[in-house]
């Protein structure tokens, strides 16, 4: 339960965490699966055209697992941080409000609307290419 625009239970944090990482976990396996897909369009074209399309979404594929790596251990450490906490205040734990991760929240925001970009970008080119 957010309390204020700045303060936020422990329990809060952690849940959103889990939720991101899970996120994290199943945009890996999409790249991993639309890069096996494209590797299939490879196979079937040969014009410098579609090949320059192709190279585009295999750097745009390596660029989001970057992201996606960078975005990880952010929450790792973060989550890192509040379960220290909570170890060495475990009576506070439920009682303390802790500042909220804005930032990292806004990260995540923006990654999941560029990712959903790329995403409808690459469908189209499929669905032109199949």
């Amino acid at each position: 339960m957010v309390l204020t625009e700045n303060k936020v239970y422990l329990s809060d944090l952690h849940f959103e965490h889990i939720q991101w990482l899970s996120e994290l976990r199943f945009w890996d396996d999409e790249i991993k699966s639309f890069s096996r897909r494209l590797g299939e369009v490879v196979m079937r074209y040969t014009s410098n055209e579609i090949r320059a399309k192709i190279e585009h979404f295999q750097n745009q594929f390596i660029l989001h697992d970057e992201v996606i790596d960078i975005l990880k251990k952010e929450i790792k450490v973060h989550e890192k941080s509040i379960a220290n906490y909570a170890e060495e205040h475990p009576v506070a734990i439920n009682r303390v409000h802790f500042d909220d991760h804005v930032e990292l929240r806004d990260k995540m925001d923006t990654q999941r609307k560029i990712y959903n970009d790329l995403k409808l970008e690459y469908f189209g080119f499929l669905s032109q290419m199949m």
